[in-house]
């Protein structure tokens, strides 16, 4: 077995992707549910301007961030792959959220050998400096951009993320089958 380096995700992909629903859903007054968000663009699924995303999101994002739940069979599956694997998570939160992030991860015991926050959406750049193998991610335009730069992506299926994907872009349902999938792909690589 070839010993991987996996590029993951937090938001959406190890968390839970509505944890920020019910504080967005009391803050501007709104009744939006899971089903109901078919974008990545909250904003729009709000029907507010990006600037009231953003005063939002500096208001709640460290909450936001704390309280997020572990998507199902996350904890296990990660435990399982380190063993064999390097895990990097590499989000496109904002860097002043590397303390909650860092406290989050460390809370609920997943392991790491990296984390870093871009405070962007490009992740290629880090994907590559990481010689990432795979990347597990749950936004549709960033599975595409980083299997557009060749790199094998596992999209976790969600209600916002649905359209054609590239070849080298798997649709996966939960972390038992990302594992699954991971484990293949290295018996593979050899």
């Amino acid at each position: 077995m070839k010993k991987l380096n996996l590029c993951i995700d937090i938001d959406g992909t190890v968390t839970e992707p509505y944890f920020w629903l019910k504080y967005a859903n009391q803050h501007f007054n709104r009744t939006i549910t899971p089903e109901d968000i078919t974008s990545y663009a909250i904003e729009d699924i709000l029907g507010i301007e990006k600037e009231a995303f953003y005063e939002f999101y500096e208001k709640y994002g460290p909450l936001l961030h704390a309280e997020a739940e572990v998507r199902p069979g996350v904890h296990e599956t990660l435990e399982r792959l380190y063993l064999d694997h390097d895990i990097h998570f590499i989000t496109a939160r904002a860097l002043e959220m590397h303390p909650v992030s860092l406290e989050w991860l460390q809370r609920h015991k997943l392991p790491l050998d990296s984390l870093t926050l871009l405070g962007s959406h490009d992740k290629v750049g880090k994907a590559s400096e990481l010689s990432c193998d795979i990347f597990v991610e749950d936004r549709y335009e960033n599975a595409v951009q980083l299997a557009e730069a060749g790199f094998l992506v596992l999209l976790i299926d969600c209600t916002y993320n649905q359209g054609e994907i590239p070849s080298n872009v798997i649709r996966v349902k939960d972390w038992p089958e990302i594992g699954t999938v991971i484990e293949q792909h290295a018996q593979k690589a050899i």
